[in-house]
């Protein structure tokens, strides 16, 4: 590794020049809690220019893609929906190849959530456990009261498989966390005895559904995060290269102590556009 502007990895498998896409996690990377970082625009502009493909992926699922499109627009940020991939999209993807069609689906999250998984499909989202629930499939949701708990509990019970979004243990926001999907995640594992099938990051069923959307080759796709635990161990896991961005939770003092080691470590994403810039 250098040290300066950006840290490289010396066996990284793929310069960022030869790289076919590049994946973005988007809270810590493109803005921070309500606040935009520097260099998106420009860095778009620069994959684009270079006729390359990219992706924004989320762990979140209480927004849609539509929803992500006027958020980044606030920003400044002219993005389509294609462009765009949630743990909700993910988790949607993953479930069209898993259950037929018409399956029923009992959603613990917000409606963003239901509506996401509903998106090009045909799937029915219930309220009833005892209505021969194919899946029951769980995210963060504001609103989750002991209730929801039982319904899920009895769902599973009566053969519903368990699909979990994400299981991120805290929700950053401005002043500091809040309980994220995980917590509901284990609550759910707890009363009903089973475990999830997790979809979203440090999972590979995302990652893999990114690379397909983009219809790259994982060892030439490079997945942009700012968490080692999600973004980067993710990425790893699932074949694709990696970049830390050092502009959300992660500093380069975490990165001592970590078994995880990303293959580019960069301050920012204009200090990876300069490296990108530059070697092309």
């Amino acid at each position: 590794m250098k040290a300066g502007d950006q840290v490289v990895g010396t066996t990284a498998p793929v310069a960022l020049r030869d790289a076919e896409a590049f994946i973005f996690d988007m809270d810590g990377v493109l803005y921070r809690g309500k606040q935009p970082l520097p260099g998106v625009n420009e860095m778009i502009d620069a994959i684009e220019a270079r006729g390359r493909k990219y992706l924004f992926a989320t762990n979140n699922s209480m927004a849609t893609p539509a929803e992500y499109v006027r958020r980044m627009a606030g920003y400044g940020v002219t993005v389509d929906a294609s462009h765009i991939q949630t743990s909700g999209t993910a988790t949607r993807d993953f479930l069209l190849g898993e259950l037929p069609e018409g399956a029923k689906l009992l959603v613990v999250g917000m409606p963003a959530l239901g509506a996401q998984l509903q998106m090009d499909t045909t799937f029915v989202l219930s309220d009833d456990p005892e209505d021969d629930i194919a899946a029951v499939v769980a995210g963060l949701d504001q609103r989750f009261s002991y209730d929801t708990l039982a319904r899920a509990l009895t769902a599973i019970r009566q053969g519903a498989r368990f699909i979990a979004t994400n299981t991120d243990a805290t929700l950053p926001v401005e002043n500091g966390v809040l309980p994220g999907a995980g917590s509901i995640i284990a609550a759910i594992a707890t009363a009903s005895g089973s475990q999830p099938t997790v979809v979203g990051k440090p999972e590979t069923l995302m990652m893999e559904a990114g690379v397909a959307q983009l219809g790259s080759q994982a060892s030439r796709t490079v997945m942009i995060g700012d968490r080692l635990d999600t973004d980067i161990l993710a990425a790893q896991r699932a074949g694709l290269a990696t970049a830390l961005v050092l502009t959300g939770v992660t500093t380069r003092e975490d990165l001592v102590n970590s078994d995880i080691v990303p293959d580019y470590v960069f301050t920012d994403l204009p200090a990876m556009l300069r490296e990108l810039v530059g070697s092309g």
